[in-house]
């Protein structure tokens, strides 16, 4: 298949290979993904990024057969988020803290979600009471700048899931740019 950013996918899964839980190795993960009939998979880092081509463009029916893969595979039931390689490259491009020139890149991560929360969810996050953790809510991703550090913020994935009703998994800015560069070369 010819690379064309339009049929280009990421799967971002949630919650495997993070503290010791959910164990699946990158090379099996890849195998999975190829008996799906997806070309180019590849991932990157050990907690479930998976790039990867197919010839179907419903990201939808993507995300399912992914996640049925997965627990019949591995008997797991992992979320799945899939984005498109236009979409990811949006992300990065309209990251609002980086108009900040004082924003420490390593401090900056993104959300994504499922889908676009509910406005009256979001209306119900008192932004103020997490300071100096700074979010934006962007349809489907949430821009976050944690200057104490991501694993001391109140703002984790549990967090957004349980006030927006809908499955959440935070990446780090690095590896945001990183999933761009895959997409893009």
């Amino acid at each position: 298949m010819e690379r064309n950013e339009a049929d280009i996918f990421i799967a971002i899964l949630r919650g495997i290979n993070v503290s010791g839980k959910t164990m699946i190795k990158m090379p099996t993960l890849v195998k999975t993904f190829e008996s799906l009939g997806f070309e180019n998979v590849k991932t990157y880092v050990q907690s479930g990024n998976v790039i990867f081509q197919s010839q179907s463009k419903d990201m939808n029916d993507l995300k399912n057969q992914i996640q049925d893969k997965i627990e019949n595979d591995f008997g797991t039931n992992i979320p799945a988020i899939i984005l498109d390689g236009k979409y990811i490259t949006e992300v990065q491009e309209n990251n609002p803290f980086l108009k900040e020139s004082d924003t420490d890149l390593s401090k900056l991560h993104v959300t994504f979600l499922s889908e676009e929360p509910e406005s009256v969810n979001i209306a119900k996050i008192d932004a103020d009471k997490y300071f100096p953790d700074e979010f934006i809510i962007d349809k489907k991703v949430i821009y976050l700048y944690c200057p104490g550090g991501y694993g001391k913020t109140k703002l984790h994935n549990n967090f957004f899931e349980s006030r927006l009703k809908v499955n959440a998994t935070t990446r780090n800015w690095n590896t945001v740019n990183a999933l761009v560069k895959l997409v893009t070369e």
